[in-house]
């Protein structure tokens, strides 16, 4: 009887997986076991809702695990990044300036709300990512109430 390397099983000459871990005992049964993975990774990334495809009338900007590298986005879809970015913390900071006013706290929220950030962090509480346009509606809403308070 030979034991299993992983968790010291006693197991059968012949076994080529371990009955309690699952680790393969034989060089035929790991390289099978890779193919196995390879095989799965390549239908998972094959699949319409990974790598950044047709993902919940997001664009293709946010998948499932919230991250897609800027290199796979379209330009248009890096623009609208980069412009959410600028416009996100460019309130930000202007609002800083202004904190002691009321209106501030609400240009807050509004360059908070199109951070791309906040589509990742909302996508798990709300089902799914905000779209572009909601988050650039939040965005708008809290501008124009900050400012408001500001002017009056």
């Amino acid at each position: 009887m030979k034991t299993c390397p992983r968790c010291d099983l006693s197991l059968d000459d012949e076994a080529r997986y371990c009955v309690e871990c699952g680790a393969p005992q034989t060089e035929d049964a790991a390289e099978e076991l890779d193919e196995y993975v390879q095989r799965q990774a390549q239908q998972v990334a094959a699949e319409p809702g990974n790598a950044g495809a047709g993902n919940s009338g997001n664009g293709g900007t946010d998948g499932g695990s919230g991250f897609v590298p800027t290199e796979d986005l379209t330009d248009r879809e890096q623009l609208w990044r980069r412009g959410c970015y600028v416009f996100g913390y460019g309130t930000i900071v202007v609002a800083l300036t202004l904190v002691p006013q009321v209106g501030a706290f609400l240009l807050i929220l509004g360059g908070i709300a199109i951070l791309p950030p906040i589509r990742r962090l909302t996508a798990e509480p709300l089902g799914s990512p905000l779209k572009r346009e909601v988050m650039a509606g939040l965005y708008v809403l809290f501008a124009l109430l900050g400012v408001l308070l500001l002017l009056l």
